[in-house]
């Protein structure tokens, strides 16, 4: 298939490039390079042998996307564009909304213009907020999301439901991911956060780089293993893996499909620590801080949906997942 992928120079977006090769599809890059590098290309490349057809562009700007659609002939799209940070859409929600919503209202309005039917939408656990009990699972819908970042995942599914059911031939496939982690094996693409990470690896990953100084662990008094929150952490090639799944079940089914990708298992805080020291050989300094407001004590998935109807079960677990981190960071380090 020829494959739009937007956000593909980002961190989930790149990896996924990198398997959407692999199986042999065809993979254009739309991106606008706010939170990624022209120069993952080069290593997108490096890993395939491929170097992907790309268009820095931005789905705010819909002359722009139109040349997108009108130059190419896609069979798909994997739609990853959109901010991410959740501190940062507390505090400029407008921002989040113009760009999480009105830009991908302009993606699906140029899907439906040049009959561009099959869609994979990045989505998050974020989208069940507190509503429910672990693991979450599939059938329980939507739930209260508690900040912009997630309402705008949230919106995002109701639109595509909405419009494929006024749209019968489309197949969209919408993935609520959990906590990705990790890093390509060749250690030549990873996550490189803008600022303070807002997500656990990556911060350790800074501390371990002398970029910071010691982890923040928000809360030790959680009824857990340890008392540290629990997290469904799953390797970012495993994610990607979902989504080459996802969109060859698109390609051959219609209508709307919600799927958890995730582990099905739960790490905490100190455990995944703990695994990042045994990945770099030495211990990492952290220190033990206030529970943070809206924190639950424990999030995984139910991810039966997704070994049923993709075939999709994780293979890497958390020693690998920091093995590989450690080892981007420290290539990292080296440019």
């Amino acid at each position: 298939m020829k494959i739009l992928v937007t956000g593909g120079t980002g961190y989930i977006g790149s990896h996924t490039c990198v398997e959407l090769i692999a199986e042999g599809h065809e993979v254009i890059i739309l991106d606008n390079l706010y939170n990624s590098r022209i120069d993952v290309l080069d290593k997108i490349e490096q890993i395939s042998g491929v170097r992907p057809k790309f268009y820095e562009a931005d789905i705010l700007d819909k002359e722009g996307l139109e040349k997108v659609f009108a130059e190419n002939d896609f069979d798909a799209v994997i739609h990853f564009a959109g901010y991410k940070a959740v501190g940062e859409s507390v505090s400029i929600p407008l921002t989040y909304y113009e760009n999480n919503i009105s830009g991908s209202i302009n993606l699906y309005q140029m899907m439906k213009k040049y009959k561009v039917r099959n869609l994979v939408f990045s989505s998050s656990a974020t989208v069940y907020g507190d509503d429910f009990e672990v693991p979450f699972k599939e059938e329980y819908g939507l739930g209260t999301t508690t900040n912009p970042y997630g309402t705008t995942k949230k919106m995002n599914e109701m639109i595509i439901t909405d419009m494929d059911i006024a749209e019968p031939e489309n197949s969209s496939v919408l993935l609520r991911y959990f906590n990705p982690i990790g890093a390509h094996e060749s250690g030549l693409i990873g996550e490189i956060p803008n600022g303070i990470p807002n997500n656990l690896v990556p911060y350790i990953a800074q501390v371990v780089s002398g970029q910071r100084d010691y982890l923040r662990v928000w809360g030790n008094d959680y009824d857990t293993v340890d008392g540290t929150g629990v997290r469904d952490y799953i390797h970012v090639v495993d994610l990607a893996r979902a989504h080459v799944k996802a969109i060859e079940y698109a390609a051959s089914h219609k209508g709307t499909e919600v799927i958890n990708i995730g582990t099905g298992k739960g790490y905490s805080v100190l455990e995944v620590l703990h695994a990042y020291e045994k990945a770099c050989g030495h211990e990492i300094p952290y220190q033990i801080m206030e529970r943070r407001p809206g924190d639950i004590a424990v999030c995984y998935a139910d991810t039966k949906k997704a070994e049923g109807l993709l075939g999709f079960k994780a293979e890497y677990d958390i020693d690998r997942m920091c093995e590989d981190s450690y080892r981007f960071t420290c290539n990292l380090s080296k440019e």
